[in-house]
């Protein structure tokens, strides 16, 4: 069974097994997280969310990614500037599908 729900301003497409990466959540290594914003579960589409429905994943880590480099500048002007940036993410993994 599949499942697309909603963290962080981003919809995910999951079944039971996959791992996914998410905004960072404030939780702890090894605990459980229960995902109630579910817009679909197999067939069932919802209103904008199927009721009773939910999606459970284990927090399998948190982290930050590989350092991005943002470089901006205006030719013939001297404006030279580069800053970096490590967006920081949660590592899940999909438990249990219910709906």
């Amino acid at each position: 069974m599949k499942a697309v729900f909603i963290t962080g301003g981003k919809q995910y497409y999951v079944a039971v097994g996959d791992e996914l990466y998410v905004e960072k959540l404030d939780l702890e290594d090894g605990k459980t997280v229960d995902f109630t914003d579910v817009l679909s579960v197999g067939d069932k589409t919802g209103k904008p969310f199927v009721k009773d429905a939910k999606v459970t994943c284990e927090v399998v880590k948190s982290g930050k990614a590989k350092k991005i480099t943002i470089f901006k500048y205006k030719a013939k002007k001297k404006y030279r500037r580069t800053q970096g940036h490590r967006q920081p993410y949660t590592k899940l993994i999909v438990k249990k599908i219910v709906g």
